[in-house]
């Protein structure tokens, strides 16, 4: 099918080169003209594991081309909307002007049977207003609501193989549905369940998954507060609730709490979205599920300050890791980088090390240090701070780390080291709620 994308950031690049991988004619448009032109050269600008290859394959086979102009999503049969919806400073509610704007834009060009499909996730409600512009305006066109559910260092993964397919359409409308299907048809026919229902609904299922699954990580990391005190394990205490298929053992690892550009600004969001609508009181517990994530990167701070004696000024910290999780160059938000932030304001001497978020943390957090490599972090430390579950901290050797620093004292943020084989080398170990 011929389809544009509008917005070309990190979901809509990802979803326009997995369009063309799976056969589509694409055109992504973004009013970014740097970001247009790497993409066009077949540059991702930023790290996502897979998508160089497909971006590279679609635009070198002539499937894929990106456009600063609006009017040259024209003709497209279908029109996927993926702006960015960022956090308002304000209110914490969903800014949707980004969402406005490319809809308002990209009316004049919907040709006949044309279907607009909302990727963004959005306040319930949103869908149903563009419904009735779209029906004023543009009533040759038609609106679908289809929500996201990219996991970041797995996006490329879960747009060509989604584990479900949610779409939002009006009553009655069979029409939407069916381009959506034939948009799909290589995940539908791979047996991909797919779930078809109102507008408010489909918006509802993105905020809905995040909300209940930051509210899961908040829960194992005050479980994580109660170990402490009482000389308990979490990570045993989640490998036994885990098994109750009720439950479930993913999302139950307790840490430094989670962060990036979505599970925060989706939590707070839907709350702004709740008092909006007079619910305030019933979804006053996201506000504590914020609160406990928060206060994970505070005990990482705690921790280290009394590892090293009850004052950080001087004392070198490495931190490994910048990113809000692994496979990612995303710094959004990151717990990683407020723990060195953090220390580095107690007068620490902290450098940050990561294999692919340096840069980006230099631009948020500038008068940080930061090394290129592990090894030079590691150099002559008097602590340090797994903050990041890359795969080469999480098998980091002890005895090899031990021959660089200063002091063998590290602080498992992630709960992801063998406590018995650095303890065996000679280390000062601490995880979050072990004992």
């Amino acid at each position: 099918m011929r389809i544009s994308v509008i917005g070309c950031g990190y979901l809509g690049a990802v979803h326009a080169s997995a369009m063309a991988e799976l056969g589509h004619d694409v055109v992504g448009i973004d009013v970014d003209e740097s970001k247009v032109a790497a993409l066009a050269a077949g540059r991702p600008p930023f790290y996502e594991p897979g998508l160089p290859e497909i971006l590279a394959s679609a635009t070198a086979s002539g499937r894929l081309r990106f456009s600063t102009d609006i009017a040259d999503a024209a003709g497209a049969e279908v029109h996927f909307l993926a702006v960015g919806t960022p956090q308002a400073a304000d209110t914490g509610a969903a800014d949707v002007s980004h969402v406005d704007a490319a809809f308002a834009a990209l009316l004049p060009h919907l040709v006949e049977g044309a279907l607009v499909v909302g990727k963004s996730t959005v306040p319930v409600g949103t869908a149903a207003r563009l419904a009735d512009r779209l029906a004023a305006e543009a009533g040759h066109a038609s609106l679908a609501w289809n929500p996201e559910f990219l996991r970041e260092g797995f996006a490329v993964k879960d747009t060509l193989a989604p584990d479900r397919l949610v779409y939002g359409v009006a009553k009655g409308d069979d029409h939407a549905a069916s381009v959506l299907d034939h948009v799909y048809r290589a995940a539908i026919e791979a047996g991909t369940p797919r779930i078809v229902t109102d507008y408010a609904t489909a918006e509802l299922v993105k905020v809905a998954a995040n909300a209940f699954l930051a509210t899961k990580i908040s829960f194992i990391n005050a479980m994580s507060e109660i170990a402490d005190a009482t000389g308990a394990d979490v990570t045993a205490l989640a490998d036994a609730i885990g098994h109750d298929a009720r439950i479930g053992r993913r999302f139950l690892n307790a840490g430094v709490g989670f962060g990036g550009g979505c599970l925060p600004k989706d939590i707070r969001g839907f709350t702004a979205r709740a008092e909006e609508l007079g619910l305030g009181e019933t979804f006053a517990f996201l506000a504590e599920v914020d609160a406990i994530n928060l206060r994970q990167r505070r005990r990482v701070v705690d921790l280290a300050v009394a590892d090293l004696g009850g004052s950080a000024i001087g004392k070198k910290v490495a931190v490994l890791g910048v990113t809000f999780k692994p496979d990612s160059d995303d710094v959004r938000d990151s717990p990683a980088l407020d723990i060195a932030a953090s220390l580095q304001e107690l007068g620490a001497d902290v450098v940050a090390t990561d294999p692919e978020g340096i840069e980006n943390a230099r631009e948020r957090r500038p008068g940080l240090r930061y090394a290129s490599t592990m090894r030079e972090a590691l150099s002559g430390a008097d602590l340090v701070i797994l903050a990041t579950e890359w795969n080469e901290y999480r098998t980091l050797d002890p005895e090899a780390a031990g021959r660089l620093v200063g002091e063998r004292r590290v602080i498992d943020g992630r709960n992801v080291l063998d406590p018995a084989a650095w303890r065996a080398a000679g280390w000062r170990y601490r995880g979050i709620g072990r004992p």
